[in-house]
């Protein structure tokens, strides 16, 4: 037995994903083709940064702006943010109740650290990203709330109201990662009314119970769907929100690394001072950049026109694909997309016998049937904490080629087809 390292390094599971996407890469560098639906981000040459964007990123380079930025973001990417947001949330933040790091990751970490006791309870649903991860960060308890397809894998207020009494913290994120659903305003409300219940019974000394709310993709929302959030539906719930936005999903800037959270300013100033050793700043020109791009309304605008219905063809054009393989009846199914770059997708094969004489017993073999015969890579929801032998599936549209999607079809319900 090698020399141990910290307990935390010993029992820290890997990315799921991050694993699954090396083993598709690696696929596809040996020349196989691969539809590669897993990772939740973006191809550049389909889906590229707002040209407004990227020209300030290089004027600010230019202007030399390369040397250390201020620890809680700077002063005009901050108004930015705040303007930004008035004008398309009405919420109003004041600076000190800013906090800009180097995109959603670090914020949502220093969240957890600043609000979370070794032993202290999180509460989370599954199908969810990385709130595990985070909650083994800190040696908290996994308070975990199985969503299911009824409320299309969104948490409800009666799943979670027995299990809030006592927590720190509750995450919650709409438009979610993986599922691409949303909380309605009715949901969200019931939820909002259980924190508010909660920390109104809570003695002045003892900790409240906080939400993270993530609404990284809330820009990005299909049809007739709205998103929500806590703040605006319940204003007392001001106190104890903390959202977490960047322009990684919006603005397909995932490597760009321009991220922010806005929250009640004594938590704001705990989470820049821990950010503050981790240094986990945004670069400065990036956000001299933003900061500039961000009052560009029209050209956002504009921007958003274009991008959300590249992204919404592709997402219905596969819905639609499966629907109608399900009508044909193949055990598949798909829920109707309200948000984000994700569809979720149901492959229900266990049981069934390939060609080749192989059995489908669990759920990986599934997975492992639909990337050889299929040449279909999607991530399975046991990578986000669901039960392992759920049959659902996320489906990410960020690096779909549209002329790709009738011939992935095709090979699929030849897969499908060849099942017995």
């Amino acid at each position: 037995m090698g020399e141990q390292l910290s307990h935390l390094s010993e029992t820290l599971i890997g990315s799921e994903i991050v694993k699954l996407g090396g083993e598709i890469r690696e696929r596809i560098s040996r020349g196989e083709k691969i539809f590669n639906f897993t990772v939740g981000d973006f191809d550049p040459a389909i889906f590229p940064i707002p040209k407004a964007l990227e020209d300030e990123i290089v004027t600010a380079y230019r202007q030399h702006f390369t040397n250390y930025p201020a620890a809680d973001g700077n002063a005009d990417l901050r108004q930015a943010i705040i303007d930004f947001t008035r004008s398309t949330t009405q919420l109003d933040y004041r600076p000190d109740e800013c906090l800009v790091a180097a995109g959603g990751r670090p914020l949502i970490y220093a969240c957890f650290r600043a609000v979370v006791d070794k032993g202290d309870k999180v509460v989370y649903a599954v199908p969810s990203w990385n709130n595990n991860h985070y909650t083994h960060f800190c040696e908290a308890e996994h308070v975990v709330v199985e969503a299911g397809a009824e409320n299309n894998f969104m948490p409800s207020a009666e799943l979670l109201a027995p299990r809030i009494k006592g927590a720190a913290l509750l995450a919650l994120c709409s438009p979610q990662n993986p599922t691409g659903t949303t909380f309605s305003k009715a949901a969200l409300e019931q939820i909002c009314d259980l924190v508010i219940a909660e920390n109104a019974r809570r003695a002045p000394h003892e900790k409240k119970l906080y939400v993270l709310f993530d609404q990284m993709y809330g820009h990005l929302t299909y049809g007739d769907i709205q998103h929500y959030n806590p703040v605006s539906l319940k204003p007392a719930m001001r106190e104890y929100t903390l959202f977490i936005d960047a322009i990684s999903k919006v603005f397909a800037a995932t490597g760009v690394r321009v991220g922010w959270s806005l929250g009640p300013a004594k938590l704001i100033a705990k989470m820049k001072a821990i950010l503050t050793h981790v240094g986990a700043w945004a670069p400065m020109a990036e956000q001299k950049a933003t900061a500039r791009f961000l009052l560009r309304r029209d050209e956002i605008g504009e921007y958003l026109a274009h991008f959300k219905a590249e992204v919404e063809f592709r997402l219905r054009a596969i819905y639609q694909g499966i629907e109608s393989l399900k009508a044909a009846g193949y055990p598949v199914a798909a829920i109707p997309p309200e948000a984000a770059i994700y569809l979720t997708v149901k492959f229900d094969l266990r049981g069934k016998t390939t060609a080749t004489g192989k059995l489908l017993e669990t759920q990986a073999d599934v997975s492992d049937y639909l990337l050889s015969a299929a040449k279909l890579a999607v991530v399975p929801f046991y990578a986000f904490g669901a039960a392992a032998d759920s049959p659902w599936y996320r489906l990410s549209v960020g690096t779909c080629k549209k002329e790709e999607i009738d011939g992935m079809l095709k090979l699929l319900e030849d897969a499908l087809e060849a099942l017995r």
